[in-house]
């Protein structure tokens, strides 16, 4: 689930716009878990990866034949 759409018990506005103290804490916490080992890199570095994963993938088939 997305925190944009959710809505604070507190304000009673939504999560995403972070206007109390609990919006706020809730919004980082949620950002947190979301966060996995690539959420860093930039597109053109995850292409440049993947590239050189499948071109390995491909050095390998080709040896074993």
């Amino acid at each position: 689930m997305t925190y944009d759409r959710l809505v604070c018990a507190n304000c009673a506005a939504p999560v995403s716009q972070g206007r109390c103290p609990v919006c706020r804490a809730n919004r980082e916490r949620l950002q947190r878990e979301h966060e996995g080992p690539f959420s860093g890199l930039n597109p053109v570095t995850l292409i440049a990866l993947m590239v050189v994963l499948v071109a390995a993938l491909a050095l390998v088939v080709q040896q074993t034949a």
